[in-house]
């Protein structure tokens, strides 16, 4: 983070925040978590991460910010993949295999649709 030295440089920060803040909600937008606990890498998460990845840059995505987080706690469910798509509700995937992630970037990150079967019961 670079040092703060005047007022003009922390409102500028501000600034930048707020837009990238902005920019992440701009409705359209999909987010992609990828649980990546002990639990999920053991159960194969680096490779759905891969596929998730690949799919992107195969279809030439854009606007799709995807990340990694922790253990959610539902171990037997791994390796779980989160997706949100614009303003709507997270969806929570379960068991996902490098082949079900790139179903989930197809149906429902492109295409709208959440792939149901696939999702984790709650």
């Amino acid at each position: 983070m670079p040092n703060v030295k005047s007022l003009e440089d922390l409102k500028r920060l501000k600034l930048q925040a707020l837009e990238k803040r902005q920019a992440m909600a701009t409705s359209g937008r999909a987010q992609v978590a990828v649980a990546m606990g002990t639990c999920g890498i053991a159960a194969g998460a680096r490779d759905t991460m891969k596929a998730i990845l690949d799919q992107i840059e195969t279809d030439n995505l854009t606007g799709i910010v995807v990340t990694q987080t922790g253990c959610i706690g539902k171990c037997e469910w791994e390796p779980i993949v989160q997706v949100t798509v614009g303003t709507e509700a997270k969806v929570i995937y379960g068991k996902v295999s490098p082949d079900r992630a790139r179903q989930i970037m197809k149906e429902h990150v492109e295409g709208g649709k959440v792939v149901a079967e696939l999702v984790l019961p709650s």
